[in-house]
């Protein structure tokens, strides 16, 4: 598909770059996410999500209801926070958006853009990551806030929207 160098967005939603992920995140590599394992996830990117926001999460991300999340639904997962759709999705963009906002400053800098983004395998410098900013940043602070990323997920929602 795309060169990985000229990807702007800074959530996945190529089923190939979503599944490398997901078997980072599948720690005993049995092909679903635990609670525990997921749990695992949002503490090592700097989240203090509650145990009630984990089981809230997961029970949405649980299609099938066994208490897993599975590939199929970590990428339909991914792919509704890209902005598929406004209503019921935008909780899971806000998700999203602290996920990368890691001092909880309502903002997303490049250093935090980076450090996400090497936590989740991806190799960009800094630089790298201001130009992802600087393509989205609007108002021109060098930062990303909530409607940016949120204008910037549903783009990349599909290659023809505007």
């Amino acid at each position: 598909m795309a060169p990985e160098k000229n990807k702007q967005s800074v959530f996945p939603t190529d089923k190939e770059e979503v599944k490398k992920i997901f078997n980072r995140f599948d720690t005993n590599g049995d092909g679903k996410l635990s609670e525990e394992e997921l749990i695992g996830i949002l503490k090592s990117l700097g989240s203090d999500t509650s145990p009630d926001e984990v089981k809230r999460t997961l029970a949405e991300i649980d299609a099938d209801s066994d208490g897993f999340i599975s590939l199929d639904e970590f990428v339909a997962f991914c792919k509704g926070i890209a902005g598929e759709s406004e209503g019921e999705g935008i909780d899971d963009l806000k998700q999203a958006f602290k996920l990368y906002d890691l001092n909880n400053n309502g903002v997303i800098s490049a250093s935090e853009l980076q450090q996400i983004l090497s936590q989740l395998g991806e190799s960009y410098t800094v630089e790298n990551c201001a130009n992802m900013i600087k393509s989205v940043d609007s108002d021109g602070d060098g930062f990303v806030n909530f409607e940016e990323f949120r204008k910037m997920m549903s783009k990349n929602s599909g290659d023809d929207a505007p």
